[in-house]
């Protein structure tokens, strides 16, 4: 039980580290491209595809780059707000970096959070 308990935590750790460390990247890179509308789609894509694959890594679970994009897709289909943002005060200096990265950097925290729990309760249900 100690053993399973421990190996719970470092899984756990490993999740918190990919997903601040996907956040913090998704942050400085939607913070340096603000004054360009929608030119960090595709880092930010990247970023979270890479993210959904090593949650799956974690949990032991392949996952294969379509079905990473696949359940990124499904996220960003309710996450209009991040256009918005960007286009409302994107392109102005400095205020607009910062919200951007700020935008960016809590949607990628929010998928990947979703995305964990997402595989952890299916990983979980089947072995029940």
């Amino acid at each position: 039980s100690d053993l399973k308990q421990r190996a719970k935590a470092l899984c756990t750790n490993l999740m918190y580290a990919i997903i601040h460390i996907a956040a913090a990247t998704a942050a400085a890179s939607a913070g340096m491209s603000a004054q360009i509308p929608m030119a960090d789609n595709v880092v930010l894509s990247g970023i979270e595809i890479a993210m959904v694959i090593a949650i799956g890594e974690v949990l032991g679970q392949e996952i294969t780059r379509s079905a990473a994009w696949s359940l990124v897709l499904s996220q960003l289909a309710t996450l209009g707000g991040r256009a918005a943002s960007q286009v409302l005060i994107g392109w102005i200096p400095i205020a607009g970096n910062i919200t951007n990265a700020i935008t960016a950097s809590t949607i990628v925290e929010a998928i990947g959070w979703y995305i964990a729990d997402y595989l952890t309760f299916n990983n979980c249900s089947e072995e029940n």
